[in-house]
């Protein structure tokens, strides 16, 4: 079964530029890929955060 975007490719592009990652995700290697287990997991952390804000 297919799912849904979670997020926005601008949601994750401001979350990755808020962390100073963005630059691993743009350009012609354009991929979500050249980011490690660590990053991803902090840019998760990060996106549930201001959910949990955006929800007060």
């Amino acid at each position: 079964m297919a799912r849904g975007k979670i997020m926005s490719d601008d949601t994750k592009h401001m979350l990755a530029r808020e962390m100073g990652l963005e630059h691993k995700i743009i350009g012609s290697n354009s991929d979500y890929g050249n980011l490690t287990s660590r990053e991803c997991g902090f840019l998760v952390k990060l996106a549930i955060k201001k959910a949990e804000e955006n929800m007060i």
